[in-house]
């Protein structure tokens, strides 16, 4: 990642394929983006332009040239990257066949990166070909705003993994957290149980979203509120890793709550398709 003209596939064009890709097109980083549906193919490359827009009117963009970016639906592209980056759905075995087939892709320099936000990282190199290859980034929405990631190295992660993750990261000037494996690893594992637990509390009439959020703002300095970054998150996305963190700890803290589980089934997925706990007017699927 040193040279200048290196470049990133992100695999996924959903909301942290997009993030991830804005942030590497805002530092100047070249990237591959890949995604087999195509509906979210067509319309990605105007969500990623909106996306830059916003970065550059909040100053989160540096004055360097914007990388370039190629979308394509096959993972046969990607064989020139020097990093993949996997943010498909939070579903190991989707997940694990991503990963494998751009491995088979690349060559054994090219570091793999999941950005998984609960799922074990040791779990998903259990069922590749080369293991040491896989690290785990888990990037924070939006990508382009937040500085800091939470990095996770597996058990059969090898060091030029871990050394190519390091220079991955600086070239998109973030900064990376080592924490060790495990369901939901330090951020998930927290954040995402107090967003079960502040639904449940709208759930039973306590209190609206708007009081939870302000409450959890200003007494306790919560940037956003829990349920405003649920909806930022996205409903459906954060209980698919409710449900992983409850398969793999067994706390029941972790059950999706019925108030998210019925917001999902009615299509309500926050902030990306306009409804979830607040409606965002204008919001495009």
């Amino acid at each position: 990642m040193e040279d200048p003209a290196a470049r990133l596939a992100v695999l996924g064009a959903g909301v942290m394929g997009v993030s991830i890709t804005t942030l590497a097109l805002g530092q100047g980083v070249p990237v591959l983006l890949v995604e087999t549906d195509p509906q979210k193919r067509a319309g990605a490359r105007a969500r990623i332009e909106r996306e830059l827009r916003t970065a550059h009117l909040l100053g989160a963009r540096p004055d360097v040239p914007q990388g370039q970016l190629e979308i394509t639906d096959s993972l046969g592209d990607c064989r020139d990257a020097d990093a993949v980056i996997e943010a498909v759905t939070e579903d190991a075995g989707l997940k694990v066949k991503a990963l494998t087939e751009a491995g088979a892709m690349t060559g054994p320099g090219t570091v793999l990166v999941t950005n998984t936000s609960s799922i074990p990282v040791d779990e998903l190199a259990t069922r590749l070909p080369y293991p040491e290859r896989l690290v785990g980034v888990h990037f924070m929405n939006p990508s382009y705003l937040i500085r800091t990631v939470e990095v996770i190295r597996g058990a059969r992660t090898g060091e030029p993994a871990v050394e190519a993750v390091r220079r991955v990261l600086a070239v998109l000037d973030r900064r990376g957290v080592f924490v060790g494996d495990g369901p939901g690893f330090v951020t998930s594992r927290v954040l995402h149980r107090m967003i079960n637990d502040a639904a449940r509390v709208v759930q039973e009439g306590r209190a609206t979203a708007e009081d939870v959020d302000t409450l959890m703002q200003d007494c306790l300095g919560h940037r956003t509120g829990p349920l405003r970054t649920a909806d930022l998150i996205g409903l459906d996305n954060l209980v698919d890793s409710l449900w992983v963190l409850h398969q793999r700890t067994g706390d029941e803290g972790c059950r999706p709550c019925d108030l998210l589980l019925q917001k999902v089934r009615d299509g309500e997925h926050g902030r990306k398709n306009g409804r979830g706990f607040y409606t965002y007017p204008g919001a495009v699927v």
